[in-house]
């Protein structure tokens, strides 16, 4: 058998490298999930200004808060410093209510309320109300946000 020099080089290489490659290196966090998870911890939100949990919703933070009485739920766009409304330009929100409890234990099901903007100007608004006979019962409300601002789609969930 007649084998060229270029035969064995190439041998040797694969050899090499697949020898190479067995070893692992050391599991180390990556600085990407290190920053995001501090980032997370870090953006803790308060009350809001309403009472109401604050929440981030898309790049915003947005205040919920409900009236059991009027059956009614509101979200308001607030600036940084998570105290001050800030209009944002958006026609309507969808809100999800999860399926929850009263505190004597009755089902509350599940909603979805359509938020519209409270006085808007120039297209702009900072409230955003819906209404719901589930609303009416007294229990923590979690579920999710979803619309559009500036014509970007934005979602955000929330937990009393």
């Amino acid at each position: 058998m007649n084998r060229s020099p270029w035969n064995l080089t190439a041998i040797a290489v694969v050899g090499a490298i697949s020898l190479g490659c067995g070893q692992s290196e050391p599991t180390t966090k990556s600085p990407l999930a290190a920053s995001t998870s501090t980032a997370t911890e870090e953006h803790a939100h308060g009350a809001g200004p309403s009472g109401g949990v604050v929440f981030d919703l898309g790049s915003h933070h947005a205040e919920f808060t409900v009236d059991h009485g009027a059956k009614l739920c509101m979200i308001l766009f607030l600036g940084d410093d998570e105290k001050t409304p800030a209009p944002i330009a958006a026609t309507e929100f969808v809100l999800r209510i999860k399926e929850t409890k009263t505190a004597d234990g009755t089902v509350v099901a599940p909603m979805t309320v359509t938020m519209q903007p409270v006085d808007p100007v120039d297209g702009k608004a900072a409230k955003f109300v819906g209404t719901d006979p589930g609303i009416g019962n007294v229990a923590d409300f979690a579920g999710t946000v979803s619309g559009e601002i500036d014509g970007k789609p934005a979602m955000g969930e929330f937990a009393e």
